[in-house]
């Protein structure tokens, strides 16, 4: 077997505990292409079983070359069956990737669908919509003897919830490294999973209004989920997301040069594990290099780089831990613009120092009627 360059960098070997797999034969760099297919067989994903769709697999099946139906009947299936038919049905049930986007067909792929499962998987895959083919990347060096690993579910979510969906979909538990931590670093890893799952429906239940009404409380929770991506392991496939979620955020504020930044690094992250020419790299590639064609820009100016611009940070102290705090505490933050403090220099006998005399007072005014 072969990578799109054409030169073998993995084969299909036995795998202990797993039957067949795909190994690496030499070192697979971070980002390569490990393979591109088309599928040989199409279905409706998860639609009911009928007629037919039976027929229309057995019709598919019988239009196979010798080699492709030998390959395709030597595929594990975890369904009972007692005709043909039946057992064609039950081997794309347990092989069936992802066709289309939206995921509103499966297929099965000689040699994809030969990979194995782990959690902590090395290698990412995806329907590319721009190629229509169903494309592996490796997240990570892989290296010689090592075997190619995907992730079969949708959502990195924690242990158990893994392990009822792996086993309720496809017969087994997980034994991977990620599920077989010590109690204690598993709890923390589910911990951290939970949390990134709380906050992505955080900001996704705030939509556009959360981004307009309370842009920085929106990048607080981005800033937590990217934090807790780092030290889940930082080639997680929702890393790109976020740094796009936190994009948006700022370009929806005239921020550009913090977008363009954030925009380069989601850009970043689907180059490696999806490849240069998917739909996310070219839509946002877009982006990167002007974020001010992004259809909210200019919904506010409060925020307002160039392009250009070196980002400073949000300040020298005003850091989004801070922010939250301040948030979750109900204090009001009052900011001065930067660069002005030989404008603003008056002001420390004028006003700041009356308001540092008068504020403990008033503090303590307030607690006497409490």
């Amino acid at each position: 077997m072969q990578s799109t360059t054409g030169n073998p960098i993995y084969a299909l070997r036995d795998v202990p505990g797993k039957g067949k797999g795909l190994v690496a034969i030499d070192k697979i760099s971070e980002g390569t292409r490990i393979l591109s297919e088309e599928p040989i067989i199409a279905v409706p994903r998860n639609e009911p079983d009928s007629e037919q769709l039976r027929i229309s697999i057995c019709q598919q099946v019988d239009a196979l070359s010798e080699h492709q139906r030998r390959a395709f009947l030597s595929m594990h299936s975890i369904h009972p069956y007692r005709n043909a038919a039946e057992q064609y049905l039950g081997i794309v049930r347990t092989n069936a990737l992802p066709i289309e986007t939206n995921g509103s067909e499966g297929g099965i792929f000689l040699e994809a669908c030969r990979i194995n499962h782990t959690c902590d998987n090395n290698a990412q895959k995806n329907w590319n919509g721009n190629i229509k083919r169903h494309t592996v990347h490796a997240l990570r060096d892989i290296y010689k003897g090592e075997e190619i690993t995907i992730y079969y579910l949708g959502v990195h979510e924690n242990r158990e919830a893994r392990n009822e969906a792996l086993q309720a979909k496809f017969g087994f538990r997980c034994l991977c490294r990620l599920c077989s931590l010590p109690p204690e670093q598993s709890q923390e890893s589910d911990r951290r999973l939970d949390e990134i799952y709380r906050l992505d429906g955080l900001i996704g239940r705030g939509g556009i209004e959360g981004i307009i009404k309370s842009p920085l409380r929106s990048l607080c929770y981005v800033d937590q989920q990217i934090r807790l991506y780092n030290e889940q392991g930082p080639d997680d496939v929702g890393l790109p997301r976020a740094f796009l979620d936190a994009a948006q955020i700022v370009i929806a504020h005239g921020d550009l040069a913090r977008g363009r930044i954030f925009a380069e690094r989601a850009v970043s992250g689907w180059w490696t594990a999806l490849g240069g020419d998917s739909l996310e790299v070219i839509e946002h590639g877009t982006l990167a290099r002007d974020p001010s064609k992004h259809e909210l820009y200019g919904i506010s100016m409060k925020w307002k780089t160039t392009v250009d611009e070196a980002p400073r940070g949000l300040g020298t102290h005003e850091t989004l831990e801070i922010l939250e705090f301040c948030f979750e505490n109900n204090i009001l933050l009052s900011r001065l613009p930067s660069h002005t403090f030989h404008k603003l220099q008056p002001c420390d006998v004028a006003a700041f120092a009356p308001l540092e005399a008068a504020y403990p007072t008033r503090l303590i005014d307030l607690r006497k009627k409490v």
